[in-house]
C-alpha cells in the first residue's frame, strides 16, 4: 500500500466515523421524530405522483395476497393462539358486567339483516326444495309431524280417560294402531306408502315454514327476542354455551378456514377479488389509495413513532446498530474511487 493510499485510507476512516455518528444522531431522541416526519412526508410526495397500476401489477398483487393467505393463514402462531383467543374472549365476556349487548351491537343493522333474511324468498324456496331431496330429512319431518299429532292425541286421551268408559275404548284404539304399525313395518308396499307419507309430511312442513316466514310476524318476534337481551349485561351470553363449547366452535371454524384456503377454487376467488381491486384503483396514485384506506401521513408517522424508538434503542445497545451502519458504509469509503478522491495530490 503506497503512502498516498495510506493517507487516503486514514481520511476515509475519519469520514466514516463522522457519518456513522451523524446517522446515529439522526435516529436518537427528538431528532428521530423530526426525521420520521420529514421522510414520511417526502415518501408521500413521491406517492402522489405514482399510480398504483405502475408499481403494483395485478399478477404480482395476486402472488402477494396468496402468499399472505398461505403463510400467515396456516402459520403455527395463528394455530396456537386461536384457542387462546377463544378462552380470553370467554373470560372477558364472563367477567364483563359493565356493558350490554345493545351497546356492543346496534339494533338498526341487526333489524336490517333480519329483514333481509326474511325477504330472501328465492333462497328460502330453493333451500326448502332441496330439503325434499333428502330421505333422512323427510324422515325427520315425518317424525316431527308424528310428534305433534302424538302429543295432541295423548293430551286428548288423558282428558277422555276422565270420562267413565272412555279409557277402555281408547286402549282398544291404541292396540289396533300398534298392530297396524307392526304390519306396515314388515310390508314393502306399506313401507313405500310410509315413505311417501314422510315426503308428504316434509312438504307440509315446508309449506308451514314458508307461510310462517311470509305471513307470521317473525321479524317482530325475533326483534323482541333481541330486545330482551340487548339490555342485559354481555356476561349473560355465557348462559348459552360453556367455555369449552366456544373453544371447540372457534377451533372447528378455524379448521374449515384453513382447509378451505388450500383449495384451488378459493385461490381463484382471491385472484378475482384482487383483479377487481386493481381495476378500481390502478389509476389512483399511491397516496390516493392510502387515503381510500383511511390512512394519512400523520397516522403513518404515529405508528412508526409508536414502535420505532424502542427498536432503535434496543439496536443501539452494545453497539449493534453502529456496527450495522459501519458495515453498510465501509465498502463505499474504502472503494478505489473514493480513495482516489481522498488521496493527497502529489
Amino acid at each position: 500500500m503506497t503512502e498516498s493510499t495510506t493517507a487516503a485510507r486514514a481520511v476515509a476512516d475519519r469520514l466514516l466515523d463522522a457519518q456513522v455518528r451523524w446517522l446515529l444522531d439522526e435516529v436518537s431522541g427528538e431528532r428521530f421524530t423530526e426525521v420520521v416526519a420529514r421522510d414520511v412526508a417526502a415518501v408521500l410526495e413521491v406517492a402522489a405522483t405514482v399510480r398504483a397500476g405502475e408499481v403494483v401489477p395485478a399478477e404480482e398483487a395476486e402472488r402477494t395476497v396468496a402468499t399472505v393467505i398461505d403463510k400467515v393463514g396456516g402459520s403455527a402462531a395463528l394455530a396456537d393462539t386461536v384457542g387462546l383467543f377463544a378462552d380470553a374472549i370467554y373470560d372477558s365476556i364472563a367477567a364483563n358486567e359493565d356493558h350490554t349487548l345493545g351497546e356492543l351491537v346496534e339494533r338498526e343493522p341487526v333489524e336490517a339483516l333480519l329483514q333481509k333474511i326474511v325477504d330472501m324468498h328465492q333462497t328460502q324456496e330453493r333451500v326448502l326444495e332441496r330439503l325434499t331431496d333428502s330421505p333422512l330429512v323427510a324422515t325427520v319431518a315425518s317424525k316431527f309431524v308424528d310428534k305433534l299429532v302424538g302429543d295432541f292425541v295423548e293430551a286428548n286421551r288423558q282428558r277422555a280417560e276422565k270420562i267413565p268408559g272412555m279409557g277402555t275404548l281408547m286402549s282398544i284404539g291404541q292396540s289396533a294402531a300398534d298392530r297396524a304399525r307392526k304390519v306396515a313395518e314388515s310390508n314393502t308396499i306399506l313401507g313405500d306408502i310410509a315413505g311417501k307419507g314422510a315426503l308428504y309430511a316434509l312438504k307440509r312442513t315446508n309449506n308451514a315454514i314458508r307461510e310462517m316466514l311470509r305471513d307470521a310476524p317473525v321479524h317482530d318476534a325475533t326483534m323482541e327476542f333481541w330486545d330482551l337481551h340487548a339490555d342485559e349485561p354481555i356476561s349473560g351470553l355465557r348462559e348459552y354455551l360453556t367455555k369449552q363449547d366456544l373453544n371447540e366452535l372457534v377451533g372447528l371454524c378455524y379448521r374449515i378456514a384453513v382447509t378451505t384456503r388450500e383449495k384451488e377454487y378459493f385461490g381463484l376467488l382471491v385472484d378475482e377479488c384482487v383483479q377487481v381491486f386493481h381495476e378500481k384503483y390502478r389509476d389512483h396514485t399511491l397516496a390516493e389509495v392510502l387515503g381510500e384506506l383511511g390512512l394519512t401521513g400523520e397516522d403513518i408517522v404515529a405508528e412508526i413513532l409508536r414502535y420505532g424508538p424502542a427498536v432503535v434503542e434496543a439496536a443501539k445497545r452494545d453497539g449493534v446498530l453502529e456496527k450495522l451502519i459501519r458495515e453498510r458504509l465501509q465498502p463505499f469509503y474504502y472503494s478505489d474511487e473514493v480513495l482516489e478522491i481522498l488521496a493527497p495530490a502529489e
